[in-house]
């Protein structure tokens, strides 16, 4: 990254980022206009090394001087990500009172960059006092408030360092090749093409192409350099390719003694297992102009890139063409001003027809440069979004690829290196499992194995689940929706469940179990309670009654019957008498909630239907086999004990349905 990709943040390299090599070695030799030269022909790493010796030459009386050096010291010492040596040369161009307010605006992004963003946004107001148009230094004031929020309060994306792509040089600009995304290619300076370069803009080795692959267990394996007829012994990378994987766009930087050259687009071809010697992209006719980091649409119709070219919002700017075919281009487009700022918009990444990831130091950011996504809505308009940390952080953080629409991928950052080398980290969005889990039986707690779960969401959602044997059920769905389900089955009415998921992320599993009435039989109404020896309902059945009205409401053609029942005290007649009160009490309520009365009938049993022992009574009371009838000679035989349970069980309200023909008016 810090060869050809000190265009990142170099406005000064519109013309020459690489024209000379070789560093001042003697201090006898230096001169301050040989310094300046440097610096002007974007050479930072030797600048500043020479500023650093010119300024330990002058006099502390030579203020003037002196602040003119540290200056240019702090500048090109802040283009080459030494950024502890350009705040402590900016400090002292302070102390010397440098006139130039842009000063300030430079000592704040120093500090912003090594997060001091207290001290970053003190020097960014001291600027704008002097300078309050400038939207640079507004937005850059704006990213220190949101940079503390996002430092204190990360997204969940899980960032590491790839240790198996980095070495103790500098990495960056991975791209994944082919659909599989088992191969990638990125630069780095470690290569052997280049072991004898030193690039006076940067100090480090120029960049080659490398790649890796991962095995046959999906490790990856140790980096190789790219060693087919596209290497050269100049500066190249930030690979993008084709999606059938034959063509491969790249930036290229050549170095020429005699005339001007700038960073260019190249393209090579695949050929069997090897890629062709790079041709030069006809982007523009003129190869003079800054052009670099390519980026390919998944659809292969545009090619986006960076450019500094006239028009643009200030800084470099991305801009696509069409790709017309072979080497041949439309014309160029910028993406206007809601992407492209004043700042620096570099290291464009295409994810699909309307979502680009790019870097920026213009917009509101963390520090250096960030990652943003912009998506473009159904109007046409971009709306871009800070990644936040931590694949964002202080330092510079760019050239970002995905696999595919998988929410995981790989970047590049110089965070944590001290000589602010850049590494590749890999990032990923952790998998957060929302599901419903649950059972469908019939009142009695039998699976019922024919039952289908019906599920219908906000979100669209409308699937049909049908339970397996032990009538279990398991679907997963999304978080912060609302959902209505049903479960159904022959022969029992529906029963319906309204559940709300949350949307905090994390693994979240709902339990929700249907206990389904049948049709054929009676059901007993559990928790239905009256006044001793009267049809008076106490409050305490008021949920009961509440979920039968729900009930008769999810299956709104259904009749029932409810049959009140009473123990084996009293005469046939009393007993009557007070459960056809009692059923017409149940009645009455469902009445005054909104069921209509035809739906409904009133039988007073009294002890003339004993109950019959189903099987999860009998494993409650084993001292009543399954089958048992509670008659009153039954129910005699037994202890007091266990006569008090036998009469409470024959003590019951039930529902019975008894059509399903009801026809709302």
């Amino acid at each position: 990254m810090k060869t050809l990709y000190a265009i990142r943040k170099h406005a000064a390299l519109s013309l020459v980022c690489c024209l000379l090599i070789g560093l001042v070695t003697s201090c006898k030799t230096v001169k301050l206009k040989d310094a300046e030269e440097k610096q002007q022909l974007g050479e930072y790493y030797a600048a500043a090394e020479m500023y650093r010796k010119l300024y330990t030459k002058s006099k502390p009386d030579q203020k003037d001087l002196r602040a003119y050096i540290a200056y240019r010291m702090g500048y090109c010492n802040q283009r080459v990500n030494n950024n502890g040596r350009a705040i402590s040369a900016y400090l002292n161009a302070l102390r010397y009172d440098y006139p130039d307010s842009l000063l300030r605006f430079r000592l704040g992004q120093a500090c912003q960059k090594e997060g001091r963003y207290d001290e970053a946004a003190r020097y960014y107001r001291e600027y704008l006092a002097e300078a309050p148009t400038d939207q640079r230094a507004v937005l850059a004031l704006a990213g220190c408030d949101s940079a503390v929020r996002w430092r204190d309060r990360p997204t969940l994306y899980q960032v590491s360092r790839m240790e198996v792509f980095n070495s103790r040089r500098s990495e960056c600009c991975p791209m994944y090749y082919g659909d599989k995304y088992d191969q990638v290619y990125f630069n780095s300076t470690q290569g052997i093409v280049h072991k004898d370069s030193v690039n006076a803009i940067t100090g480090l080795k120029n960049n080659a192409l490398f790649f890796a692959k991962k095995n046959e267990q999906g490790v990856w394996t140790k980096p190789k350099e790219v060693e087919d007829p596209v290497a050269s012994e100049y500066d190249q990378g930030t690979p993008s390719f084709t999606r059938d994987g034959n063509t491969m766009y790249y930036t290229f930087c050549a170095v020429d003694a005699t005339e001007p050259r700038t960073a260019e687009i190249y393209q090579s071809l695949r050929s069997g297992a090897a890629w062709s010697k790079g041709q030069r992209a006809n982007v523009l006719k003129d190869s003079i102009t800054l052009l670099a980091h390519p980026a390919v649409s998944p659809d292969g119709k545009y090619l986006y890139f960076v450019a500094e070219s006239v028009g643009g919002y200030g800084g470099k700017d991305l801009f696509r063409s069409r790709i017309v075919g072979g080497s041949d281009f439309g014309g160029m487009e910028n993406l206007g001003p809601v992407i492209n700022t004043a700042g620096d918009e570099l290291f464009p990444y295409v994810r699909d027809s309307v979502t680009i990831y790019f870097a920026s130091d213009g917009h509101p950011g963390m520090g250096g440069l960030d990652l943003f996504r912009a998506k473009q809505d159904s109007a046409g308009q971009w709306h871009v979004e800070n990644l936040g940390a931590p694949i964002n952080s202080s330092f510079d953080d760019f050239g970002i690829t995905f696999e595919g629409q998988r929410e995981r991928g790989l970047f590049s950052s110089n965070r944590g290196d001290a000589r602010g080398w850049d590494h590749i980290y890999s990032f990923e969005y952790p998998t957060f499992t929302m599901k419903i889990d649950g059972y469908v039986s019939d009142v009695d707690e039998v699976p019922i194995d024919k039952a289908i779960v019906r599920i219908v969401g906000r979100d669209g959602m409308n699937r049909k689940i049908p339970v397996k044997k032990d009538g279990s059920y398991s679907v997963e769905l999304a978080r912060g929706m609302d959902y209505v389900m049903m479960a159904e089955a022959p022969n029992y009415l529906n029963q319906n469940f309204e559940l709300k998921t949350e949307a905090e992320e994390k693994n979240e599993t709902y339990y929700v179990d249907f206990f389904l009435s049948p049709t054929d039989k009676p059901v007993v109404v559990e928790n239905i309670f009256y006044d001793f020896d009267r049809a008076t309902l106490r409050p305490e059945s008021k949920e009961a009654l509440d979920r039968l009205i729900k009930l008769l409401r999810d299956n709104p053609s259904a009749r029932i019957e409810l049959g009140a029942h009473t123990d084996r005290k009293g005469s046939d007649a009393y007993n009557e008498g007070l459960a056809q009160r009692r059923a017409q009490s149940v009645v009455d309520y469902l009445i005054a909630a909104g069921i209509d009365a035809a739906r409904l009938t009133a039988k007073g049993y009294g002890k003339m239907v004993p109950k019959t022992i189903t099987a999860k009574l009998a494993e409650k009371y084993p001292f009543l086999p399954e089958g048992t009838v509670l008659s009153e000679e039954f129910v005699n035989s037994l202890p007091q004990e266990q006569q008090e349970v036998a009469d409470q069980l024959n003590r019951r309200t039930e529902f019975q349905v008894t059509g399903m023909d009801y026809e709302i008016k």
